[in-house]
């Protein structure tokens, strides 16, 4: 069966959307690039909000359509795509936040979500006001970490306007990618899509006021670090990496990436995640098995501060597994680190605004 554009309109012209009842043509929701390549169909469908609850019931629906009304063998490709009218200016956004911070690192596996998970409990548990977005917006860590995985953030009607509501643990405001799509499923997703999707995060929230917003970054540099710096003015960048020296090769090019004429962001320091190993029934002995001091060898020479030196200790895994940061422990050894972390990036922070004002 050859298959034609207005094949594809007729059959989605059967689905009704659940919130108005008008089919999806009906109410606009039918994007203009339907494309064919023989049996395979591929669309977007627009819905208003993120965090819409019929999303994933309307591209069943669709699907089921696509294969009732016109082939079984038909195979379809439905991206999702959301819109929001009246968005603030860029300029506009988080106008209550005193301090906004990447958290970056130049490759995964190197800890990242963990030192922003913890770093923002540390801050809360100093009596900040806190926030921390998930930006790594195909691999979000976060719910998992915070231990609410299966929340569902709800809106709230705010000034006449719809807006998501953070979900609030351990005093840190959060809201994830995680929160919206089946913690299954991978999150398959262009670039500009993906972007969008952190401009809804940031500006169709309600985050309040708040001393420090942290926004944990995909690793590596890509589209979400420009959408972001476009989008938002930031206070400065924390780079993590393990002392390796493969790690730090990127973690230089992060540094290059913040601090280069198209994103100048100033990189407040680095934090050397994993730098040595202590066992639990051992606590005075290190052990250097990705290394010894190879970000405080990369900060002296790029004259960049060294924050904060993590060790890997058994319980910080597990820690994060369970959804309790260890940073709610400010005694242990790991805690007791990101305690000193946030003193130093405040302090750094400090300083920064005191050179601007110089």
């Amino acid at each position: 069966m050859t298959l034609y554009p207005k094949l594809i309109i007729e059959a989605l012209g059967k689905v009704r959307y659940p919130g108005s009842g008008k089919s999806l043509v009906e109410a606009g929701m039918l994007e203009d690039n339907i494309r064919i390549d023989g049996n395979r169909v591929s669309f977007s469908l627009v819905f208003e909000r993120l965090n819409d609850p019929f999303i994933k019931s309307v591209v069943k629906a669709a699907e089921a359509a696509i294969k009732t009304y016109i082939s079984s063998e038909t195979e379809t490709d439905i991206s999702v795509k959301t819109i929001h009218v009246a968005r603030p200016k860029p300029e506009k956004f988080l106008l209550d936040v005193k301090n906004i911070i990447a958290v970056a690192s130049g490759k995964g596996g190197v800890g990242k979500s963990t030192v922003a998970a913890n770093l923002a409990v540390s801050l809360a548990g100093r009596g900040y006001k806190v926030g921390l977005l998930d930006a790594d917006i195909f691999g979000p860590s976060q719910p998992k970490m915070f231990d609410v995985e299966d929340t569902r953030p709800c809106s709230e009607k705010i000034n006449g306007k719809d807006l998501i509501v953070p979900v609030e643990k351990y005093g840190v405001k959060l809201l994830s990618i995680g929160f919206f799509v089946n913690k299954e499923d991978a999150v398959l997703w262009r670039g500009a899509m993906a972007s969008n999707a952190l401009k809804q995060l940031i500006a169709d929230a309600a985050w309040g006021a708040l001393d420090f917003f942290l926004i944990d970054l995909p690793p590596g540099t890509s589209d979400i670090h420009l959408t972001l710096v476009q989008t938002l003015v930031l206070t400065g960048a924390v780079v993590v990496s393990t002392p390796q020296q493969v790690a730090l090769a990127d973690a230089r090019k992060g540094i290059s990436m913040f601090t280069g004429e198209k994103v100048n962001v100033p990189v407040l320091g680095l934090v050397e995640n994993m730098a040595w190993f202590t066992p639990a029934e051992l606590p005075e002995n290190k052990y250097y098995i990705f290394g010894k001091e190879g970000c405080r060898k990369l900060s002296e020479e790029l004259g960049i501060p060294l924050l904060g030196q993590i060790p890997v200790i058994q319980s910080i895994c597990e820690s994060g597994d369970s959804g309790m940061p260890v940073a709610l422990n400010p005694d242990s050894i790991t805690g007791f680190a990101f305690m000193r972390l946030a003193e130093n990036v405040v302090e750094r922070i400090k300083c920064e605004k005191d050179k601007k004002i110089s």
